[in-house]
């Protein structure tokens, strides 16, 4: 058999290849992205991008619903967006195995909150596994195609940023080719109409306790007794840390099913243990579990609800022994656009002319950092343009006249169109930016309907966004090279005097696309500068300032996109 080093994400797409997955759709979102990017190497597994989580998490169900296995991946405020199906899927049940990945971001590494999406599986009523490394990550997928069609169900798979993206070996297996089951048309089970909806409700908490029995008896929760002083009932990436921190020093019972939770087999465990501690990142939710049946433990008592824990922590909350930090810290280095970013120069005016920025999610949202410090929220995904409205029609004409919405291309296509439309619907003067990139930015340049390809390349139709506003019934719709500083400010000072919705399309490649414009790097003149730093008002890494040089340009990094150039009015940036 063949052993891999693998991440978790391309361990996750292993077990899809292997399980017989017919269809994935997806929506990227660090940490889940590259499920989907590595699933599609697979010639055997139709693989797609997808506007949104939910029309993904939708198309799949279609697939599962047609008797093929089905897949769908994203990261936890993903999941936000797609549960208006799995609370009813959860009742209607499925035709062929239907899996849900959603990939928790502890400590915010590249997420705007932390929520714990453990909640989402009892909520819904569904089973959760959660793999531990990245051959778990392989076997797990695959069992929970296998629970899926065994007890009817949609199946959760939890990840999070650091088992996503860990390596560790992994054994390679065949492909299991899994014939389509036959669809039955049957309404009582599909239709959710009231008067059926009440009936599955039924068939949904019995199936739960089934997967209770199932809980107390599958090796998918292990026990690992070595040291019986200290036992420790964790999950995930937890039970690494623990294992990490203690070796043999202690006992685990390592839940690979974090939901529906055993009760037995918790209770047993304790009873072999001198102490029991719960160790789980986020939520007290395996904690509350064994108080609620009785089962005495510590847990929250010793750890924080807040993000990532590591193994020196663990042993320093348990045993008291000081916790060892790095001798030499790394220097603090803060995130910024990258040279020649389109978005610099839409800051850069925004800040200029003190408007007030409604934000999006994006890599746009490093706008908000200085020197640009231009936006004013960054909520969710959409929000940008439906705050917008609201801040319009509660603030009047005097936010009307200083207020826009910043928006990318992807994530309009996600969830800004709804909102524009809404705009357009109930009538607000809002000026709406979308910063076309010709790309997904953030999540490492995955294709969407703006680009003309297919997420395994193949040639698609290109989605017009200056014919889809029009078309929403916006009828001021501009289009400018956001390089043009001045041009810019121009069209936006129009449109914000408009009393009626407008859409400026700020439009120029990211910069680390190959078809993006790449010149010689500029150079500063020493004679010339006045060391006036206007050029370091618009953040660009390439460029440093000293008291005694003045400006200097590293021409290791500037791609010579000319927008310092244009700021300098002395003229000392030179070609």
């Amino acid at each position: 058999m063949e052993r891999k080093l693998l991440i978790g994400n391309e361990a996750v797409a292993r077990g899809l290849f292997e399980a017989g997955c017919n269809f994935v759709s997806s929506y990227p979102g660090t940490p889940s992205t590259e499920i989907t990017e590595f699933a599609a190497v697979y010639d055997e597994v139709y693989a797609e991008w997808a506007p949104n989580e939910k029309v993904a998490c939708e198309a799949a169900f279609g697939a599962s619903f047609a008797g093929g296995r089905a897949f769908s991946a994203m990261k936890h405020v993903g999941m936000n967006v797609a549960a208006d199906l799995l609370f009813t899927a959860s009742y209607t049940g499925v035709n062929g195995g239907f899996v849900m990945a959603i990939a928790d971001d502890q400590g915010m590494h590249s997420s705007q909150n932390e929520q714990d999406s453990r909640h989402y599986a009892a909520f819904a009523k569904v089973p959760m596994l959660e793999p531990f490394d990245s051959e778990s990550c392989r076997t797990f997928t695959k069992r929970a195609f296998e629970l899926s069609e065994m007890f009817d169900t949609p199946v959760l798979l939890r990840l999070s940023t650091r088992i996503s993206h860990s390596q560790s070996m992994v054994s390679l297996e065949e492909r299991v080719d899994v014939p389509l089951k036959a669809y039955e048309k049957n309404a009582e089970k599909y239709v959710m109409v009231p008067g059926n909806a009440r009936k599955r409700h039924v068939v949904v908490e019995k199936r739960t306790e089934d997967l209770i029995s199932f809980a107390e008896t599958d090796d998918i929760n292990r026990e690992e007794l070595y040291d019986t002083k200290i036992g420790i009932v964790t999950a995930g990436i937890a039970y690494q840390y623990a294992k990490e921190a203690f070796g043999e020093g202690a006992s685990y019972l390592n839940l690979g099913m974090v939901y529906p939770l055993p009760v037995e087999k918790i209770k047993a465990f304790a009873c072999k243990v001198d102490r029991l501690i719960i160790i789980e990142e986020l939520d007290d939710i395996l904690e509350t579990h064994c108080k609620k049946h009785g089962i005495a433990c510590e847990g929250k008592e010793l750890f924080s609800l807040l993000f990532e824990y590591s193994p020196s922590e663990i042993r320093e909350k348990i045993l008291g022994v000081p916790r060892v930090d790095a001798a030499v810290l790394a220097p603090v280095r803060p995130p910024v656009l990258c040279p020649a970013c389109p978005h610099r120069g839409l800051f850069y005016v925004l800040k200029k002319m003190d408007l007030l920025v409604s934000g999006d999610i994006g890599c746009y949202a490093l706008g908000s950092m200085a020197p640009l410090s231009s936006l004013d929220s960054c909520i969710c995904m959409g929000e940008s343009v439906s705050g917008l409205h609201g801040i319009v029609k509660v603030g009047g004409e005097a936010f009307a006249r200083k207020s826009v919405a910043v928006i990318g291309d992807s994530t309009f296509c996600h969830s800004g169109v709804t909102g524009l439309m809404n705009i357009v619907y109930n009538g607000s003067p809002s000026t709406v930016i979308i910063v076309d990139n010709s790309i997904t930015g953030m999540t490492g340049h995955q294709q969407n309907p703006t680009t003309g390809l297919t997420l395994k390349n193949e040639p698609a139709p290109v989605l017009d966004l200056e014919l889809l506003c029009k078309a929403i019934g916006v009828k001021r719709v501009r289009v400018v090279d956001p390089y043009e500083t001045k041009e810019l400010e121009g069209i936006l000072g129009e449109e914000l005097l408009a009393d009626e919705p407008s859409v400026v399309i700020a439009k120029r490649p990211c910069a680390l696309l190959p078809v993006s414009e790449k010149h010689a790097s500029k150079v500063v003149s020493a004679e010339k500068c006045k060391k006036c730093k206007a050029c370091m008002k618009i953040g660009c890494p390439a460029i440093r300032f000293s008291k005694e040089e003045g400006a200097v340009i590293d021409p290791a990094i500037c791609v010579g996109c000319g927008l310092c150039q244009s700021l300098c009015v002395f003229g000392a940036i030179e070609d």
